[in-house]
Parts: structure tokens; C-alpha cells; sequence
């Protein structure tokens, strides 16, 4: 029996440049689950993304799923794509599995908490304070290299991960500093500056960016405090869940968000397609 995935729509071309495109997938003709693929606005038509794979009930463990994500693979191969990348929700244990039988490897992961009504204190002689301006002009150059250079060190060609990085920061902070809905934050220990923390509030939780402790003050328990931090600037702002993602490979900061409560919500697998 032959596995193949069957268009149920034309090619569809967003305003961002991104393409897109669902699928059925058959087996002789006959559908038994479907597929969803995607490029993604960051990564302009370098990098694909399988956004939906299903295989119903009666046709699974027959290597279905197998058979259409090679499938997806060629026509990401056909669009250009250099890589392509997976979407898992954690709890979807079999399609961790079937991608990395497949050749993926992880890339990042999604992170979240349910936090409660009152906010966590900072360590004796610890405290948060708003960034100035000057602060913020240096702060945003660093962060938009370390962004660009996370992303290069993930197999993401460098003058493609520099746009990226610098296109990211100017949508999502077009009035910089004062920008809706962020807060960018200066830790202190004892009027020494340790660290720094960016959180975005959306309309029903907050989200980490960014959090750093100064390299000169790391192994002193800061980032656990500018973790407390963001915590405490949710609940006061009335987000009951904060979220964030973590890179693959960063053992302290995983080890820390799961010693703090957080877990897994999804994972980003990725292959790069030769």
C-alpha cells in the first residue's frame, strides 16, 4: 500500500512572505489522517515547519505518520527550505518518538507555570528596579547579538539569523524601552548590578524573553532571583501563568525552571534537510 499526501487547498501565501498548505493523507487514495506545513515569518522560506500531523486511530503504528513526515520532508525540499522543524506538544509522547527515529533533534522547548496570588520575595538585599534609557540602548544592542548567535550555533546561516534576531527585536519592541506591555528590569544585590529581565504581559499571561544574570555574578543564586522577579511582576499585574522557552543544551537555566515549578508544554524538534 502506498502512503502519499493529497493538497486540500492551494498554496497559501501570507502578506509576511511565509507559505503554507494542508494536507490529507492517503493511503491508496484513501485518507486516514492529515498534515499542515508551513514556513515560518523569521526564517523567510530557509525553514519549514510541520504545524499538524494526525493519523486517525484505525490506521496508526502502521508507519503512516512515518511515511507522510518524509513526504513533508520533499515538499519543504521543493519550497527551498534548508531545514525543517516539528512542533510536539509534550504530552504527545509517540510523535517525540516517530521524529527522532526520523533524524530530528531537539532545538528548544516551551516552559510554564501556574502561579499563585501572592508574589515570591527576593533574597535579603536583592532588588528590582526599572532600566534607564542608556541602560536600554546598551542592553538591546547585546541582546540582539547573543539572540543572532543562539541561532547560528543551531546550524542557521549568519546573515539569516543577524535579520532575524534584529527584525524580531524591532517588531516586538517598536517603542523600545517603553513599549506596551513590557517591562524591562535592572537586579541589583547590595547596589550591584547583577542581572537584568525582560517580560512581555499579554491579555491572559506574562512571558520571560529574556533573563540574565552578569557573567561576573553568576553562581550566586541571581537568576533564581530574577525568576522570582518576573514571578512577582505577573501576579502583580494579574497573570496567573508565566511562560517561557529555554534552548536545548542550556542545562542551568532547564535545571532551574524545573526546580522553580515550570513544565514542559511543548517541544521544537528540528532536521536539516540535505
Amino acid at each position: 500500500m502506498t502512503t502519499t499526501l493529497r493538497p486540500t487547498e492551494p498554496l497559501q501565501r501570507a502578506t509576511d512572505g511565509t507559505r503554507s498548505r494542508r494536507y490529507q493523507v492517503c493511503v491508496n487514495s484513501r485518507p486516514v489522517g492529515a498534515l499542515r506545513l508551513a514556513t515560518l515569518p523569521q526564517f523567510g522560506d530557509s525553514v519549514a515547519r510541520i504545524l499538524d500531523l494526525r493519523i486517525e486511530e484505525p490506521d496508526r503504528h502502521r508507519g503512516r505518520g512515518t511515511v507522510a513526515a518524509l513526504a513533508a520532508e520533499e515538499v519543504a525540499r521543493g519550497w527551498g527550505c534548508r531545514q525543517i522543524e516539528a512542533l510536539v506538544p509534550a504530552d504527545a509522547d509517540a510523535a517525540l518518538r516517530l521524529v527522532g527515529a526520523l533524524g530530528y533533534v531537539h532545538r528548544n522547548r516551551g516552559m510554564e507555570k501556574q502561579l499563585g496570588d501572592t508574589p515570591p520575595g527576593l533574597p535579603v538585599g536583592s532588588l528590582g528596579r526599572p532600566m534607564t534609557e542608556a541602560e536600554y540602548e546598551t542592553w538591546i544592542a547585546e541582546e540582539t547579538e547573543a539572540y543572532a548567535r543562539v541561532w547560528i550555533e543551531r546550524g542557521v546561516p549568519e546573515a539569516v539569523a543577524h535579520e532575524m534576531s534584529r527584525r524580531g527585536h524591532a517588531t516586538l519592541l517598536p517603542q523600545g524601552l517603553t513599549t506596551e506591555g513590557m517591562r524591562f528590569t535592572v537586579l541589583e544585590h547590595e547596589g550591584t548590578r547583577v542581572g537584568t529581565l525582560w517580560v512581555a504581559l499579554t491579555e491572559d499571561k506574562a512571558y520571560v524573553y529574556d533573563v540574565h544574570a552578569d557573567p561576573a555574578h553568576r553562581g550566586h543564586g541571581h537568576g533564581r532571583s530574577l525568576m522570582l522577579l518576573a514571578e512577582a511582576q505577573a501576579i502583580a499585574a494579574g497573570r496567573r501563568v508565566l511562560g517561557l522557552n529555554v534552548f536545548a543544551g542550556n542545562t542551568p537555566a532547564e535545571r532551574l525552571y524545573e526546580s522553580l515549578g515550570y513544565g514542559t508544554t511543548r517541544h521544537v524538534l528540528y532536521k536539516n534537510l540535505l
